[in-house]
């Protein structure tokens, strides 16, 4: 089997063709050319497209190299994460999600709930959603969770929730597929926002959903169908065409954000300092037997003992922009509890590490945090 860098620049790419580009250019077409009856592989432009195709093709060969897969990509990685649970509860169903997860979850929770549907929720550290399983219909799952960093044991979670009828689906957007494959752990679905690390350039608004169920990515397929949160042909091809430098930019990412993690240690102002390939971290041990070596994610999480001391940091960076979200080559932080949603303190920051030369990075992280804390 070749190696996850080989891999990501072949992937998804026809057939060498004489004088014909490696990777096509995007197609743009609302429709097609359909003599006769409405078969084959593109017959409207909210049903299929080829770009979107080799891009997922693309995806399924990294979610899961030794196994056929479907991977349905979307408009945004809440379009792929709405489709999941949409397409599968019904009224009178329960779901189980994270209550330390991505922070539109709650308002996807008022919604579920509307059309009657019961959702339980649960911490994703220590494997707590095992405890209401009981009766559901599907468990969500968030690991390393957004943004405090916690892993939960997919292989476990997934095994108890099998033997109870219960489906299973994993948002794998902060792990991507080179540092983390769900399907082989056991669930059902891997989900995540192409947004982030996936395509890594903050360009691009995208989704996707992978299953090895053909039945249940009919399922999904149907439903970005019907509400018609179809990719575009364009950022889908800026999609594959960036998943070429993934496994590089995995690699420099994670060994940046292990650095920085490492320097923040012992700075005294800092607390609840998180990274999953830290030695200390709590989720450590399970991480390393869940996820990829040396592949633990680039973001970091620590608090700022307040609102102001928080700014002056992400006010005084010189190689890091203050923005939201993250995996992309240049590293971004912010104040994360500015949004609302995350249970997280006023000086709780989220810093995706970049691309950047991490002794750099550190430097410039310690020069703000030293700035932050004269001028107090």
């Amino acid at each position: 089997m070749t190696g996850d860098g080989t891999r990501v620049v072949r992937a998804g790419l026809p057939e060498p063709a004489a004088y014909e580009p490696a990777l096509p250019g995007p197609v743009f077409a609302a429709h097609y050319h359909l003599p006769g009856d409405a078969v084959g592989p593109y017959t409207y432009g909210r049903d299929g497209n080829p770009t979107w195709t080799r891009l997922e093709q693309a995806i399924g060969e990294l979610e899961s190299p030794d196994e056929a897969v479907h991977t349905v990509a979307f408009a945004s990685g809440m379009a792929a994460i709405t489709a999941v649970l949409f397409s599968q509860l019904r009224a009178g169903d329960t779901v189980v999600l994270p209550n330390d997860g991505y922070q539109l979850l709650p308002t996807v929770r008022t919604r579920l709930e509307s059309y009657d549907i019961e959702v339980r929720t649960a911490p994703t550290a220590h494997d707590a959603q095992l405890d209401v399983l009981d009766g559901a219909r599907l468990l969500w799952i968030e690991t390393p969770s957004n943004p405090g960093l916690d892993v939960c044991d997919i292989r476990r979670l997934a095994e108890a929730a099998h033997a109870r009828g219960i489906l299973v689906a994993v948002d794998n957007t902060l792990a991507t597929p080179l540092g983390q494959r769900p399907l082989d752990l056991g669930a059902d679905f891997s989900v995540a926002s192409g947004t982030k690390a996936l395509t890594g350039h903050g360009d691009v608004l995208l989704g996707y959903v992978t299953t090895r169920d053909a039945a249940l990515a009919d399922s999904v397929r149907l439903w970005r169908k019907t509400v018609g949160a179809i990719p575009g042909p364009m950022e889908s091809w800026l999609a594959h065409r960036s998943l070429a430098t993934l496994a590089l930019r995995v690699r420099q990412q994670a060994e940046g954000a292990l650095a920085l993690a490492e320097a923040l240690r012992d700075r005294p102002e800092i607390t609840g300092l998180r990274h999953p390939g830290l030695p200390t971290d709590p989720a450590h041990p399970l991480a390393v037997r869940q996820m990829r070596p040396g592949r633990f994610g680039c973001v970091v999480s620590f608090a700022l003992p307040d609102h102001a001391h928080a700014e002056r940091f992400l006010a005084a960076l010189t190689l890091v922009d203050d923005a939201t979200s993250f995996g992309g080559v240049r590293s971004t932080a912010e104040r994360r509890a500015r949004w609302g949603g995350d249970a997280v303190p006023e000086g709780f920051i989220r810093f995706s590490v970049g691309v950047e030369d991490p002794a750099d990075l550190v430097a410039d992280v310690l020069g703000a945090l030293d700035s932050a804390a004269r001028n107090c």
